[in-house]
């Protein structure tokens, strides 16, 4: 990989992560159009590097409300709008977590790949269609209204994520709509939860490949991750205000177009 297909990468990652379109097709098909060997231990470790610059991008831009979290008082599992905490977080990973690590293997040997993004990009995409149609009206507007209880069940839908191309964001804002919470607020709380489950799949995957590396590669991997710092902090402002202007729908038929694109280019 050279320092232009590392900018390339880097702003893809930061583009697509935190948007429901999925940052995992967007990947594989650069990949596949840059030429690059999607098999080879450097540019798996790269796909992690830079993923961890767009979490980088959420940590800064949510500073205060990660200091916040860690301010219990007054806010108890009693309480029927206790405002948001680290337990929320902490509630909301749970699910995905456990199966991440206990299905790690299995997700890795059959679900990365072109064909299984191809259908996930179409399911994902239906699922968001029927959660804006059909969800009940919104009660947390924002993400300090938003329950333990919503806080599960948003990440009950997390796993969905697990699916490589469902997209963490699209599965996550869907279950929120779901559990009555507000699109908006449902994609910064999918920003925050995403920053420990992230972190911690980068320091598995990276302390599994390290010994793979040269010394080579850390100049284009550092292109990489900051060129998805920079383009995810502008991305996360950017959605929360499309979210306001355009539908989920609107993203799900992006969706159907990539998976149409992902069949005739790389299937």
């Amino acid at each position: 990989m050279d320092f232009l297909s590392a900018i390339i990468m880097g702003i893809i990652e930061g583009l697509t992560e935190f948007l429901p379109v999925s940052s995992t097709g967007h990947m594989i098909l650069t990949a596949h159009l840059l030429d690059l060997n999607t098999d080879s231990e450097s540019v798996k470790t790269f796909e992690v590097i830079v993923q961890l610059g767009a979490v980088l991008a959420v940590v800064v831009l949510y500073f205060r409300k990660f200091l916040g979290m860690f301010d219990f008082r007054r806010q108890t599992l009693r309480s029927l709008r206790p405002r948001l905490n680290l337990l929320h977080i902490i509630i909301a990973m749970i699910p995905a977590s456990l199966l991440g690590v206990l299905l790690r293997d299995v997700i890795k040997q059959y679900l990365f790949g072109p064909q299984t993004v191809v259908y996930s990009l179409v399911a994902g995409g239906l699922l968001m269609i029927a959660a804006e149609k059909f969800h009940p009206r919104a009660t947390a507007e924002t993400v300090d209204e938003i329950t333990y209880r919503q806080a599960f069940i948003i990440g009950i839908f997390q796993i969905l994520a697990l699916w490589p191309g469902f997209s963490r964001s699209g599965s996550t804002i869907s279950g929120g709509l779901f559990a009555r919470v507000s699109s908006t607020a449902a994609a910064e709380f999918t920003f925050l939860v995403s920053v420990p489950i992230m972190l911690g799949a980068t320091v598995v995957d990276m302390y599994s490949s390290i010994d793979q590396l040269s010394s080579g590669d850390f100049p284009v991997f550092a292109a990489g991750f900051v060129t998805a710092f920079i383009v995810a902090m502008l991305a996360i402002k950017t959605f929360l205000g499309l979210l306001k202007r355009f539908s989920l729908t609107s993203f799900a038929i992006y969706r159907f177009v990539l998976a149409a694109v992902f069949f005739f280019i790389i299937l």
